[in-house]
């Protein structure tokens, strides 16, 4: 029997697509991207019948990082925890983070079984992009619109004194974008903001950098990430004179931790290539 043309033309593929991967880096780059994008993006439109069942629950966010974790392997990546047990007590905490890539997401997914009850702050236009950005409404993300000051202050300040009641930890990226230059920039002060008002503690989170990761050359290789979790910060008893103060130390804090991970991550890199 003669095969059809869309049976030789998926054979080819099958041929072609691990020459590629293995010869073609930004191939590899593309590749990883789509299938780490569109694996949330299916798992999102799976999950939102039964995130309809119990909309703005934030343990919807358990049910889809459970499954959404499982790319990591597919990716080539390894996550490296540590003081998790911070993350896993039943207490609020405001959670600051610094922010490469949207691979931080990945990170969080991996660390949502640890802390469990957690929600976090996201720009309005993410909501627009659908099923995930749908899915993650029903799942108790809290979006503000960055272009309104006033309204993304209130809406922080409610999430606030949500949390503390429910005892939800609020994840923030306080650069308040994506930086991959190897530093951390300025914070924003609205994580501080709504901490010293909640009186609740700041918990810092790191992300080592993503050596294996080049935008601007189109490299994805595999690697491996170091997520460190600082002791929390009190803001007991502190006031918004106090901000800029609480705002520095977390910074100084994160700051000394991401270089010096960086240099275990920079050894591991020269191991594997060795």
């Amino acid at each position: 029997m003669i095969a059809s043309y869309p049976e030789i033309f998926l054979a080819t593929c099958f041929l072609i697509l691990p020459v590629l991967y293995r010869s073609s880096h930004v191939f590899r780059y593309y590749l990883k991207y789509t299938c780490y994008i569109g694996f949330c993006m299916a798992n999102s439109l799976y999950c939102l019948p039964f995130f309809c069942l119990r909309p703005k629950n934030v343990d919807n966010l358990l049910v889809g990082a459970y499954i959404c974790k499982n790319i990591t392997s597919v990716i080539g990546l390894k996550w490296i925890l540590r003081n998790t047990e911070y993350l896993s007590e039943d207490k609020s905490y405001i959670i600051v983070s610094n922010h490469q890539s949207i691979l931080d997401v990945l990170g969080m997914f991996v660390l949502w079984p640890t802390m469990r009850r957690c929600t976090a702050i996201a720009k309005k236009a993410i909501f627009y992009v659908w099923p995930f950005g749908l899915a993650a409404w029903l799942a108790g993300l809290i979006f503000i619109p960055r272009a309104q000051t006033e309204k993304s202050r209130q809406i922080m300040s409610e999430a606030g004194d949500r949390i503390k009641k429910e005892k939800i930890k609020l994840w923030v990226f306080s650069e308040g974008k994506r930086y991959s230059d190897g530093h951390i920039h300025p914070f924003k002060k609205g994580a501080f903001h709504i901490a010293i008002k909640a009186q609740l503690p700041i918990l810092p989170v790191v992300f080592s950098q993503y050596y294996f990761l080049d935008h601007k050359n189109k490299r994805f290789d595999s690697g491996t990430v170091i997520v460190t979790v600082l002791p929390p910060i009190s803001t007991e008893g502190k006031t918004m004179d106090d901000l800029e103060s609480l705002l520095e130390e977390t910074r100084n804090k994160m700051s000394t931790t991401f270089y010096e991970v960086n240099k275990e991550c920079k050894n591991l890199k020269n191991s594997n290539i060795s």
